[in-house]
């Protein structure tokens, strides 16, 4: 509660109180003061939360402890959504889907299958919880959000291949669950977005159904990590430069394949035809330059495509909705999004 109460106050008192001038990079952006003080407070300057010498099992224990503060500050789900828990088969395991609506939606309504973000390894459907549940809410959409399978115990393309599972089962479940067959849209965060932009390229080239839109929320496109913001942003803002390499490292068996547009979807040839997309981007966020370029790249093939960058804000704000502005930001962007799901 306090921490909540800090951050209502006056921008030159957050800056103030996170002991350092307010931190300025290239191209004249400003870190926003609500989240130069919540760096601060979590300590995410000056270390690194996780310890990449550990297991992939014990590094998700510490992800889960690092993200505790940040949860304990969530607000509860909007008033009217509600959810209820599926068990989707896929490869020869089960996948759970949580489905959050409002019992006022009518028949026929749009869905959104999400994809949390978490570096391919870590976090689930509970931690992006309040976010989906909002995002039922403020799109007037029922929001399938699925805890896929994690690397590196199931490495590419087992997360793809669970979000074709959960696609097709949507889609052939479609009365059953009061949705429009024609408006199936995939979206998600991070190593989220880009399991969404993978899912549409695979299923164009497959002949399957399309997403009617994707939701591409600052997304991973570029697995050999070329642009500059990687180096620009290596520490310090939540997701590190360090993280991504680990990250790759354990979605990959074989580094390869890092240039396959299913896994670095801006190595795509040819978007024609994609589904129409909301591309989002953070200032502050080493994946930055690759949002934007393949915000870019959907434009240059005609995809309807609309992009929003949030100069002053950094990795993963839409689950820190307590910073001023954030709310703002999303219900911004989903107000696009509504354009074309």
């Amino acid at each position: 509660m306090l921490i909540k109460l800090l951050l209502s106050l006056p921008n030159k008192i957050l800056i103030w109180l996170s002991r350092k001038e307010q931190i300025t990079t290239k191209g004249g952006r400003k870190l926003d003061p609500g989240f130069q003080f919540l760096l601060s407070f979590m300590g995410s300057e000056d270390s690194e939360a996780i310890d990449h010498s550990l297991p992939a099992a014990e590094q998700r224990k510490q992800a889960e402890e690092a993200v505790k503060p940040l949860l304990a500050l969530s607000a509860p789900l909007p008033n009217g959504i509600d959810y209820i828990d599926h068990q989707v088969p896929s490869d020869g395991a089960s996948v759970r889907v949580r489905e959050y609506f409002n019992n006022n939606l009518e028949k026929n309504a749009p869905a959104l299958i999400y994809f949390h973000g978490g570096g391919w390894v870590f976090f689930n459907i509970e931690s992006h919880h309040t976010f989906t549940g909002s995002l039922s809410d403020i799109l007037k959409a029922k929001v399938f959000s699925v805890d896929y399978r994690l690397a590196p115990e199931n490495p590419y393309p087992a997360a793809l291949n669970d979000f074709d599972a959960v696609f097709d089962w949507v889609e052939s479940n479609y009365e059953e669950l009061g949705i429009d067959p024609k408006r199936i849209s995939v979206g998600g965060d991070s190593a989220g977005g880009n399991l969404s932009a993978a899912i549409s390229i695979r299923r164009q080239a497959e002949n399957k159904t399309l997403p009617k839109a994707q939701l591409l929320i600052y997304p991973v496109t570029d697995l050999t990590f070329s642009f500059e913001s990687i180096e620009e942003l290596a520490k310090g803002f939540l997701l590190s430069k360090e993280n991504m390499y680990w990250f790759r490292e354990q979605y990959l068996e074989d580094h390869n394949t890092v240039k396959d547009p299913l896994i670095s979807p801006l190595f795509s040839e040819d978007l024609s035809g994609q589904p129409s997309a909301v591309v989002v981007t953070a200032g502050f966020d080493v994946l930055r330059d690759e949002g934007d370029a393949y915000a870019d790249l959907l434009k240059k093939f005609n995809v309807e495509t609309y992009h929003h960058s949030f100069d002053g804000y950094i990795h993963g704000f839409v689950g820190m909705e307590m910073v001023s502005g954030v709310n703002e930001a999303i219900v911004k962007f989903c107000k696009d999004f509504k354009k074309i799901y």
